[in-house]
């Protein structure tokens, strides 16, 4: 690594605080992930729906915004950004356990499905990529308003097969709305590799037809994904529109709790992709920097271990919501 690349991060204007920070969010991402994994299959908790290998981008985006003033839309596999938006490990499980404390939905909707007005987390649904003309209406109040601000909205390329993101990005184009669009190209749509879902090379080329600003990004490369995303954001408060960012990643995981994924890929390529993990790049780069080693990586594994812990047991001993809760915001009164 030369010196160049090993002060990547001070260029961006990251301080080193900033991107030991960056990495630990993603290993905790990771070990949330992989303990639902673990309940899910002990039957402590009905479903899961895995983000392993993209929590890179995730948490490198979210670094990218303005977490007093922007709106977010993330989706279902988005747990490193909203941790990193801040949301804490004890809610993520509550999440997870669909627990009456949890702040996105007090245990109704499927677990992975944020909304939390702390955060300005918008409500998202399980129809995949409705949340792509949310986040053009939400753009289009705040220009409206003269709000200086921008609607943060991500997605799966599987997804942006849907109309719902194409009538979103045409109306955002139109109106040259401060969106990021923000695509995790993971490689598979559910069981369906991309070579067989987009007639395109890229789902950034996309954008052209919309009148914005298209490009791809290494999602397994943190510190470009963060440099990607707040130059779109500076693009976007400037008035000049929207940005589609494809970031190339890789679902290491299976789709969901329900999925076998062997029986549409291989082993082998599962572990060939594993091999370039985002985590395993910002460990090797923050140790090049002299920022990190065996020591701080033991203590972050124990501090996260019991920050794991202490959520999950907290969790599985909270009340579940009451079933009368049901009717709550439905009527009127």
């Amino acid at each position: 690594m030369s010196i160049g690349q090993m002060s990547k991060h001070r260029e961006l204007g990251l301080t080193d605080e900033q991107v030991v920070k960056m990495y630990g969010n993603m290993v905790a991402a990771r070990k949330f992930d992989e303990r639902a994994t673990l309940l899910q299959r002990a039957g402590k908790v009905p479903f899961h729906v895995s983000g392993i290998g993209q929590e890179a981008a995730q948490t490198a985006a979210a670094f990218a915004m303005n977490r007093e003033i922007d709106y977010f839309l993330p989706y279902y596999r988005d747990y490193a950004f909203v941790y990193t938006l801040g949301m804490t490990m004890r809610e993520l499980m509550l999440n997870l356990f669909a627990k009456a404390e949890d702040p996105n939905s007090a245990g109704r909707q499927m677990v992975g499905h944020f909304g939390c007005k702390r955060l300005r987390v918008v409500t998202g649904s399980s129809p995949v990529t409705t949340q792509v003309p949310h986040a053009a209406g939400i753009a289009y109040a705040a220009k409206l308003r003269g709000e200086k601000c921008v609607a943060y909205v991500s997605f799966g390329e599987g997804s942006s097969n849907q109309g719902d993101f194409h009538e979103g990005a045409n109306f955002i184009g139109v109106h040259k709305l401060p969106v990021i669009l923000f695509c995790e190209n993971n490689q598979y749509a559910i069981s369906v590799p991309y070579s067989k879902q987009v007639g395109t090379a890229k789902i950034a080329d996309r954008a052209l037809g919309y009148g914005f600003k298209g490009l791809r990004v290494d999602g397994n490369d943190p510190l470009e994904v963060y440099r990607v995303v707040k130059e779109a954001r500076e693009r976007a408060l400037a008035g000049e529109g929207a940005t589609l960012i494809e970031a190339m990643m890789y679902r290491l995981s299976p789709h969901s709790a329900a999925d076998n994924d062997m029986l549409y890929r291989t082993r082998e390529e599962v572990e060939e992709h594993r091999k370039r993990d985002g985590i395993l790049r910002m460990r090797a780069y923050l140790t090049e920097c002299g920022l990190w080693d065996d020591d701080r990586e033991n203590e972050l594994q124990e501090r996260i271990k019991a920050e794991v812990n202490e959520a999950t047991a907290y969790a599985d001993k909270a009340p579940y919501p009451s079933p009368e809760d049901t009717l709550l915001h439905v009527y009127g009164d």
